[in-house]
């Protein structure tokens, strides 16, 4: 794999596999939220979150809130952060109905807590956020670049702003969400995030990156002579 600055974050809720990034050597650390967990079919928040700060004691690993209240967020918050050191507490940059939640990352940032603020996809958001964080706290801001581009906008730029926006945090980093190929990965590595999510399937391709076009080519053309040919095919 060619050489990339950036940290590699794995996204996901199954301990095997979170273990398996471990082992890899590839990941500097753990993200997931209540989609991911629920998709893996875990009822029992406590349980996961503990097992796998067990498996995982030394990387950072971010869980998120799930109410949808500012004063049982803070709640849920403030149990979360004290499982571990290495835990990143996430935080939705609005609730549902659309309130910000930057009075709540202030308070809990100042409080010491390590913070995820997450669903951001505006400049503005960013700005926020970089006004309510604590300089002497670790802080992580997760930027959707992968949902801003499903909207038809470059998120590269927005993300180089997003960068300077933080530049006065010292111990604040950019994340590059919702990553949806390979591409991504050298685009956010390319425009100086300090971090980015990635599937586990997306963890496989990683090795791609640098790879001849000439070798990815002639594999193409044998993997379809290959399938022509267990398919029997005939003309």
């Amino acid at each position: 794999m060619a050489e990339l600055r950036i940290q590699i974050y794995s996204d996901g809720a199954d301990i095997a596999e979170m273990i398996a990034a471990r082992r890899s050597g590839q990941v500097q650390g753990f993200t997931t939220n209540p989609t991911l967990m629920r998709k893996a079919g875990l009822t029992d928040y406590a349980a996961f979150a503990r097992a796998a700060l067990a498996a995982i004691p030394d990387l950072p690993i971010s869980f998120e809130v799930f109410a949808d209240d500012f004063a049982e967020m803070e709640r849920q918050a403030r149990l979360l952060a004290s499982w571990g050191a290495n835990v990143f507490v996430k935080i939705p940059i609005t609730n549902t109905k659309g309130e910000s939640a930057v009075p709540l990352v202030r308070t809990l940032a100042h409080a010491g807590i390590q913070l995820n603020v997450t669903a951001i996809l505006t400049l503005e958001q960013v700005a926020a956020v970089a006004t309510a964080l604590n300089p002497q706290i670790p802080a992580i801001v997760s930027v959707f670049a992968g949902r801003i581009a499903d909207c038809g906008v470059d998120p590269v730029p927005i993300m180089a702003q997003s960068l300077q926006l933080l530049a006065p945090l010292p111990r604040a980093q950019l994340l590059w969400a919702s990553p949806r190929e390979v591409l991504n990965v050298v685009q956010a590595d390319a425009c100086g995030c300090h971090i980015i999510t990635i599937t586990p399937d997306l963890q496989k391709k990683l090795s791609l990156i640098g790879r001849s076009l000439d070798a990815m080519s002639l594999d193409t053309v044998q993997m379809f002579h290959r399938d022509a040919a267990a398919a029997g095919y005939q003309l």
